[in-house]
């Protein structure tokens, strides 16, 4: 159906049938001090062929090479085909589908999406998607608060070790909210440990919600059953944020420690998504049935019709659109539709053989990338288990080996320096299956050149 635009005639008949004279007597009940004439640094409209010759200037200014950067997105081989049906027009602009009439193949998708993302992570539950990763971390924390609604004081302990940007926006969203956030500082290992949590609950109480990352920011692996098991002892809420990948290798959520976690949450990226220059994402989030009731998103459910074929339906819809706003889970924006489309499709052609063979792929070229590292004297800051990522000691300020190591073709890393200040001379690199021996060896072999170019210049 083509898009046909009021004309004026239009717009003065609607408005009025309202009984005002303009459109902004709609927005009449704003303070004038709230109001702005114009969008400075907005430019105007492009027709279509200026568009795409902005386009393919910005694309000639897209850097390329090897990529050694982790921090949250990864970058891993994405088989032709995901994308190829993931792009067809039937996939590409079906739309969001919150609605009854939501079509019986994207129902049956999205059906598929969650049965395999809940065996994923050994939950019950999983829903059909959120916005991406700290999204789905943030009605985790919300849907876990629900759930400790009779504590008396909601306390969200955090390791410090979460990615920093999902921290930010737990602060962000969270700080109208009558609850305390308490931050946990890593030990020696870069691990939240049993005896920190501890310390900690003797200054500020009992925990409500334990927020475990696996594998943490700097590709640790925390002690998930310990550190499960210590917030059950006081009936706190555990909510996992793992890594997609790592948890076909790895023990998932649902069986950590004795009880395993309440929900599991993260970002779907890895699973058949590219980087794409930051976006979009995918979050998804997964739960024990018991919580259902307190889940946010969309759930489909296998039914049968009337004739008893076997078809899918929408169910449990705790949003906005239909009960009571102050009863609603989550709002209507919360779905990534296309994405998990992608994520599907990916997962179904891997398999659980194909997604656990990329992760001990991963895991293996890790385990070489150290040893090479160690035998020019760099080794990893942390002496603990990793999954892909390791934080590395260099003898310069990271961030000039990031501009030094751009310049030959080789994305070496996220420098940690940015947000935590004390590890000025860290880097965070990550190697998936995507980097050949041959890669690490030059990766090793440039890092080298740089850290003795940088001392050599330190010295003069």
């Amino acid at each position: 159906m083509p898009f046909i635009p009021h004309t004026e005639d239009d717009i003065q008949e609607m408005l009025s049938t309202i009984g005002v004279s303009q459109i902004k007597d709609l927005f009449a009940e704003i303070p004038a001090s709230l109001l702005i004439d114009s969008l400075p640094g907005i430019p105007s409209g492009l027709n279509e062929m200026q568009v795409n010759r902005l386009m393919g200037e910005r694309a000639a200014n897209t850097l390329t090479g090897k990529c050694f950067i982790g921090a949250g997105s990864y970058q891993h081989h994405i088989p032709r085909v995901v994308w190829d049906i993931t792009m067809r027009g039937e996939n590409l602009t079906a739309y969001t589908p919150y609605q009854a009439e939501a079509s019986q193949g994207t129902l049956q998708l999205l059906f598929e999406y969650q049965t395999m993302m809940a065996s994923l992570m050994a939950m019950e539950v999983s829903n059909a998607s959120l916005y991406d990763g700290a999204t789905s971390l943030l009605e985790a924390v919300l849907m876990a608060c629900r759930i400790q609604k009779n504590a008396k004081k909601i306390s969200i302990w955090l390791p410090t070790s979460l990615n920093p940007l999902y921290a930010q926006v737990l602060k962000t969203t969270l700080f109208l909210h009558d609850f305390e956030i308490v931050f946990i500082p890593f030990n020696e290992k870069g691990l939240m440990a049993i005896d920190v949590l501890n310390n900690v609950r003797e200054s500020h109480g009992n925990c409500t919600i334990l927020v475990i990352p696996q594998p943490n920011f700097f590709g640790c692996l925390e002690d998930v059953n310990a550190l499960t098991d210590w917030a059950h002892s006081m009936n706190a809420i555990v909510i996992g944020v793992v890594n997609p990948i790592a948890m076909a290798w790895l023990k998932p959520p649902g069986q950590w420690g004795n009880k395993g976690a309440e929900i599991a949450c993260g970002e779907g990226q890895p699973l058949g998504i590219p980087l794409a220059s930051g976006g979009p994402y995918v979050g998804f989030l997964c739960c024990k049935m018991e919580h259902v009731r307190q889940l946010p998103g969309r759930l489909v459910g296998k039914t049968q019709d009337s004739d008893g074929k076997i078809g899918f339906t929408l169910t449990l819809q705790a949003r906005e659109q239909h009960i009571r706003r102050e009863k609603a889970t989550s709002n209507i924006c919360t779905n990534q539709g296309l994405l998990v489309t992608a994520a599907t499709i990916y997962m179904s052609l891997l398999g659980p053989k194909g997604l656990l063979q990329v992760a001990k792929i991963c895991h293996q070229r890790t385990k070489l990338l150290i040893a090479e590292l160690k035998k020019i004297g760099i080794g990893p800051l942390f002496d603990t288990n990793h999954f892909h990522e390791i934080a590395i000691t260099l003898p310069i300020p990271a961030h000039e080996v990031v501009l030094n190591m751009q310049k030959q073709g080789i994305a070496c890393g996220y420098a940690l320096g940015v947000d935590f200040p004390e590890l000025e001379n860290v880097l965070l690199v990550c190697v998936t299956e995507t980097k050949t021996v041959e890669d690490i060896f030059e990766y090793v072999a440039t890092l080298k050149e740089i850290i003795d170019s940088g001392k050599n210049h330190a010295h003069i």
